[in-house]
């Protein structure tokens, strides 16, 4: 009977140890696709930025063609010529900044959808172990049961006896 009480025991805390691990592991769960959420919310905005970045280097794209169709017509006097080559010059710095930070934005979402794809595959990893500890739960319980039973059935016998 004692023996039985501690098996009883045993099977119990293994219960309760592998509804704990199964709690961590959707606690864990829950985290990794907040975390997934935090990232596409980071790609959207990056994205977001990759088309004002674009909208801008369009922009001074055209200010900059504008500039050199106003320096093909040919403004003969000086000051007009060099306010006009500071205003190009401006623009291609302008554009080279744009083109930069264009260059980084695209690293930058490159990165995070790498990270996504890393956290995409951590999360089934991690679906794939909750799904086991299920199993290794429900596996636990029918043994329980089993040992309830042939409990029962054994204290049945002895109180016939």
């Amino acid at each position: 009977m004692e023996k039985i009480k501690e098996k009883l025991n045993s099977l119990r805390a293994e219960a309760d140890a592998a509804v704990a691990r199964a709690e961590e592991a959707e606690a864990k769960n829950k985290k990794y696709e907040q975390m997934i959420l935090e990232r596409d919310q980071e790609i959207t905005s990056l994205q977001h930025k990759l088309s004002v970045m674009d909208a801008d280097l369009e922009k001074a794209e055209a200010k900059l063609a504008e500039a050199k169709s106003a320096q093909e017509e040919g403004e003969h006097s000086k000051t007009t010529n060099e306010g006009l080559q500071r205003k190009i010059q401006l623009l291609e710095e302008e554009l080279d900044a744009a083109e930069k930070n264009v260059k980084e934005t695209v690293e930058k979402l490159r990165q995070v959808d790498v990270k996504a794809e890393h956290f995409e595959r951590q999360v089934q990893r991690l679906e794939q172990e909750r799904d086991q500890w299920e199993k290794k739960y429900e596996e636990a319980q029918e043994k329980y049961k089993a040992s309830k039973a042939e409990l029962d059935e054994l204290v049945q016998n002895m109180e016939g006896l």
